[in-house]
């Protein structure tokens, strides 16, 4: 996937990744009834953070990984029709390693 969107300094653009649509008792979930995830992919991220000695210091995390972010973090912004979430590394959680 080509993206033609690059976050500027110590932001994070990030695609959710969708939770199962059946509960652990295999009743199905409407949409209405969900909660949006708190998981997603990491597409692409900003230069990021500067010091005040004009040092740039690159993010944490990078194009591909998992991530964990609060509930009510980020931004959500539609590119292309497809809706992502622009997030400041601050807000992230954690890496999900597999």
């Amino acid at each position: 996937m080509t993206m033609n969107f690059t976050p500027l300094k110590d932001r994070v653009l990030v695609k959710r990744i969708d939770q199962e649509e059946r509960s652990p008792g295999g009743i199905i979930i409407p949409d209405t009834a969900k909660e949006k995830p708190m998981e997603g992919k990491v597409l692409a991220v900003g230069s990021g953070t500067r010091d005040n000695n004009g040092t740039v210091h690159p993010l944490d995390v990078k194009v591909g990984d998992r991530i964990m972010f609060g509930k009510w973090g980020g931004t959500e912004i539609k590119l292309e029709g497809i809706e992502y979430v622009i997030i400041k590394e601050q807000d992230i959680l954690g890496i999900i390693k597999d």
